[in-house]
């Protein structure tokens, strides 16, 4: 048996379990995909790599510029753009953000867990994939709110109502990336890095995802939907079309004919990508006889930061209903 449960190696579940494996506390992280950071994400495809989720980090709250500071001073992170303020991105992917969250964790990957159950004075769960079976004295679901409560409403009883109406109020915005790379000598580059759109109906953000990288052999582009356009297409079997409408539309806003036209593309769906009415505490708890407690960017609804801060407090919380010790926050901070 573990002490706690962490499900998903988010942001958020990522600090929660430092925070409580450095107090002591025996933490096994499970995460349902191959990577970890959910939305810090990066895709590795044709001999080089893409960050289709969270392109950069703009810190605004002390705990998240300490962690800039930190990486950058381990050369994880540099300053790729620098007006109004400093946008910082990883060169290798900013999943290596989460690569060095993930530091002397016991985590396991492609884990979904089926189901929790309490047994015997702790919590049971269930996988999946396999007929294996973890017990852990306390349970942290750490992944979007709509996801935890199709997990956790079977308990019914088990846990307090109002906890579970408050977690299935949440609701979120959806995102479409497109992924595309284009011929080496493809002309004229555009003289920015990265621009965002305020009421477009199709797209949100395009940035020059090559510009991250040293040694970058082709132009490289993120397209970001808006979450009207991702909605309209969220359901689809097959996102060729939308993400060719949104080549075509980034095309005729920056005046680059030649970007409707990739030499290669993949498309991203996510379907939680930013919490339309975010929780307005920093965790939310079970109230149930075991220690049980959600967390995640939408507690606060501050994006990275928001992650960070709301995994700190749910290991507060869960430390406070176990064996109440100090903790000193993230050593390595």
């Amino acid at each position: 048996m573990t002490d706690v449960a962490v499900i998903g190696a988010g942001m958020a579940g990522l600090v929660c379990a430092q925070q409580l494996s450095q107090a002591g506390y025996s933490v096994l992280v499970l995460e349902k995909s191959r990577g970890l950071g959910g939305r810090v994400a990066t895709r590795r495809l044709h001999n080089t790599c893409a960050d289709h989720g969270v392109c950069y980090l703009k810190p605004k709250d002390e705990l998240l510029k300490r962690f800039v500071e930190l990486l950058s001073r381990h050369h994880i992170l540099e300053v790729w753009t620098n007006e109004p303020e400093p946008n910082y991105i990883a060169p290798q992917g900013m999943s290596a953000i989460a690569k060095f969250l993930a530091q002397n964790l016991e985590i396991s990957l492609n884990q979904r867990v089926a189901a929790i159950t309490p047994i015997d004075n702790k919590w049971r769960l269930t996988f999946e994939s396999s007929d294996e079976e973890l017990t852990a004295a306390s349970v942290v679901v750490a992944i979007p709110a709509p996801q935890a409560f199709t997990l956790l409403a079977p308990l019914g009883d088990f846990v307090n109502k109002a906890f579970l109406d408050n977690l299935r109020s949440i609701e979120f915005y959806p995102s479409l990336a497109v992924m595309a790379g284009y011929p080496a000598d493809s002309q004229p580059l555009p003289e920015w890095k990265a621009l965002s759109f305020v009421d477009n109906p199709d797209l949100a953000w395009i940035g020059l995802d090559s510009s991250k990288r040293h040694n970058s052999q082709q132009p490289l582009f993120v397209i970001q939907s808006s979450a009207d356009f991702a909605q309209r297409y969220l359901e689809s079997l097959d996102l060729h079309l939308a993400a060719q409408q949104m080549l075509q539309s980034a095309s005729q806003i920056v005046q680059l004919s030649w970007l409707a036209t990739p030499e290669w593309m993949q498309v991203h769906r996510w379907r939680y990508a930013f919490p339309r009415n975010p929780w307005d505490k920093a965790f939310l708890s079970a109230e149930s006889f075991l220690p049980l407690v959600c967390c995640g960017d939408w507690c606060g609804g501050n994006l990275v930061e928001g992650a960070m801060l709301s995994g700190l407090a749910a290991a507060e919380e869960i430390n406070n209903q176990m064996r109440n010790v100090p903790l000193s926050g993230l050593n390595f901070l």
